[in-house]
């Protein structure tokens, strides 16, 4: 167990670094005024109808860093602070939000492939652990059935762990769809405001990546574990 708490620890520490940057970087480019005097709002609406979208809202939703776009119900959800203000970091965010908005449009494939598998993953992840900690404590005993359960609760893992790797490219493509609009569309961005919108969604990129990789060596410990178990 020792290096699985490694591995745990690792992956906050970096996880941890990852996130307050992330913060700090929002902070930073928060102070980056837009010359255009546009809000996130207005930018998410625009882009919307550049991209002949007519379906989709523009919300506003509490809290911090919550912003996101539901297909369900095909609105992009924009927290207070990215809805209202007219700064870089607003800008970023609106946009990459509208950039899902707009691969849901276009059925881009991996966002189609990562709706799909969303309620699996609903149940594996609420069962992974307690499946996987149970068959270790039972094959830890030697029967062949503890290994059995602690399979099955691997099985579930690996199914988080590849919608985790199926998000990264659904999350790049978007930044990359909104830094492409924000660099090309007339009037919207000057060359320091994409450079810090550009910046800002790499540190936000990159904690889906953190994630993904963390997952994947937790993945690969209990495989190790269950083939020790079965000697």
């Amino acid at each position: 167990m020792m290096m699985y708490y490694a591995i745990a620890g690792i992956v906050f520490l970096v996880s941890s670094y990852v996130s307050n940057k992330l913060k700090s970087k929002f902070k930073e480019y928060s102070e980056v005024s837009l010359q255009n005097g546009m809000s996130g709002a207005e930018i998410a609406e625009k882009m919307l109808r550049d991209n002949g979208i007519k379906d989709v809202r523009v919300i506003s939703t509490p809290g911090q860093l919550t912003d996101h776009y539901n297909p369900q119900d095909k609105t992009v959800n924009l927290s207070e602070v990215v809805y209202t203000q007219r700064n870089a970091a607003a800008a970023a965010v609106a946009a990459h939000e509208v950039g899902h908005a707009v691969q849901h449009a276009q059925a881009y494939q991996w966002l189609t492939m990562r709706s799909k598998i969303v309620p699996v993953v609903g149940i594996a992840s609420k069962f992974s652990n307690i499946v996987i900690m149970a068959g270790m404590a039972l094959a830890a005993g030697g029967t062949a059935f503890g290994s059995s359960i602690f399979l099955v609760g691997i099985l579930l893992f690996a199914v988080t762990t590849a919608f985790t790797f199926i998000t990264l490219p659904v999350e790049y493509d978007a930044s990359n769809r909104a830094l492409a609009w924000l660099q090309n569309s007339p009037g919207m961005l000057n060359r320091e405001e994409h450079a810090a919108a550009k910046d800002a969604l790499k540190w936000a990129a990159r904690t889906y990546l953190v994630a993904a990789l963390g997952s994947l060596a937790t993945l690969l410990y209990f495989v190790m574990q269950y083939m020790g178990s079965r000697r």
